[in-house]
């Protein structure tokens, strides 16, 4: 006999039907008279997030929302990450109760200041100072032709048709493929990404569950008295030299691989090791090489780094 209960699958399941923990955010987005809207959304996770180029977040929101319909018209918003703190969260669930956006802002409690992607586009919002971290994003209109649908057309929803995963994708729903322009991070968590996590370094970052009974918005504190906990990862176990000899000489026709070169990816774990030598054949082309040795390994990895140093910047 199963230990679970089958639940029926309703409308809005992740809260409905389900205890599923997400992030807070406030999306600042600028209304059509030049003033701003802010409003509070948990639908928001990384989409593009490798092998593109750009990256970018997903956001799914009503598409009668204030922010949709100033993300259609502006395509810019500012995804704003709150610090868990009582009056913070207090005034996140005011701005995400759907109603006028002049209403609600009259009474904002949060402090604004400029992004820094295009600070002089009248279409980019401010950003909320007290935020650990923003993202300055602006919409993938043309993906799916998502840049057909009008605000015009919106009334009680939208009477379709509908795209599959960006812009208006039903009657009253909407996704936004969002690219990240620039990520805003306070020095002190900026520092921490950059130099070294540890236990101390986090933010302090509230989780909710959703709008789940009509009464009460349920949020987990962040842990004040419990730091996060450091599980480490599994040394990689190396991979034997013949097998990634195997791989390399079936990587390339032209471009070839010394057993020294090869020696450098004893642990690269095995789903990784094809788009490595990949990468390696790629540099290889580009630089008129066709035999790989430990010099060339060496040279690859330092521009890796110092790639990687650049895009921290």
């Amino acid at each position: 006999m199963s230990s679970f209960k089958d639940l029926r699958i309703v409308d809005n399941f992740y809260q409905t039907s389900s205890f599923f923990p997400m992030p807070t955010v406030c999306i600042s987005t600028i209304n059509p008279d030049g003033s701003l809207n802010i409003g509070s959304y948990s639908l928001c996770f990384p989409y593009y997030i490798a092998g593109k180029n750009r990256y970018a977040m997903l956001l799914e929101c009503r598409n009668t929302s204030n922010t949709c319909q100033n993300l259609l018209r502006t395509h810019k918003c500012a995804i704003n990450f709150i610090p868990d703190d009582r009056k913070t969260f207090r005034e996140a669930v005011r701005l995400g109760f759907p109603g006028p956006s002049a209403e609600k802002m009259k009474d904002l409690k949060f402090e604004m200041e400029k992004g820094q992607a295009d600070p002089d586009d009248p279409q980019r919002p401010p950003v909320i100072s007290s935020a650990y971290q923003v993202f300055e994003c602006t919409w993938a209109a043309e993906l799916e032709g998502a840049d057909r649908f009008r605000v015009e057309d919106i009334d009680d929803g939208h009477p379709g048709p509908y795209n599959d995963f960006n812009g208006i994708t039903s009657k009253y729903g909407a996704h936004f493929i969002l690219y990240v322009d620039k990520i805003l991070m306070k020095e002190k968590y900026y520092d921490a990404i950059v130099n070294g996590v540890n236990k101390n370094s986090f933010p302090p970052v509230p989780v909710d569950y959703g709008y789940r009974d009509s009464t009460n918005f349920w949020y987990t504190p962040f842990p004040r008295l419990r730091k996060p906990v450091a599980e480490p990862i599994p040394a990689p176990k190396e991979v034997d030299l013949a097998s990634i000899r195997f791989a390399a000489d079936r990587v390339d026709d032209t471009v070839k691989f010394t057993d020294d070169a090869l020696k450098n990816f004893v642990k690269v774990p095995r789903p990784f090791l094809k788009t490595v030598l990949n990468g390696c054949v790629a540099w290889a082309k580009e630089n008129d090489v066709t035999l790989i040795t430990d010099k060339e390994v060496k040279i690859i990895n330092d521009k890796r780094n110092a790639e990687k140093q650049a895009r921290r910047k």
